[in-house]
């Protein structure tokens, strides 16, 4: 069994700064990607940012320049650093990781979701 929990979640204010954090325990042989993705009321889950475990990143348009995923591959856990928060940017977080589960095999995996909340 692999768990995905995440915490940093919150209310801040157009302009300020949030840090979401990942952590994935379990049965874990390897881990291949970890990303963020989030989804606002009454639309789809969109990817925000991933990272591969050799460092590769990709960005969602709307938050290259502001946000930043990073990674730790001996932890297993995944960050993301958003800057320059908008309003648009409110949605409920969600952690991915694509990983190899001992006697399972390759998996996707979801947290439970964080809720980041932009607003004045």
């Amino acid at each position: 069994q692999v768990q995905l929990v995440e915490s940093g979640g919150g209310l801040v204010q157009p302009g300020g700064s949030l840090r979401l954090s990942c952590a994935a325990s379990g049965s874990i042989v390897s881990i291949y990607a970890m990303g963020w993705y989030r989804q606002a009321p009454g639309k789809q889950r969109d990817l925000v940012a991933a990272i591969t475990s050799s460092g590769r990143t990709n960005y969602a348009d709307s938050v290259k320049g502001r946000f930043t995923i990073s990674r730790d591959n001996a932890k297993n856990t995944v960050s993301l650093q958003m800057n320059s928060l908008k309003p648009e940017d409110t949605a409920v977080y969600y952690c991915n990781a694509d990983l190899f589960e001992l006697r399972v095999g390759r998996r996707d995996y979801w947290g439970q979701g964080t809720q980041v909340t932009v607003s004045s």
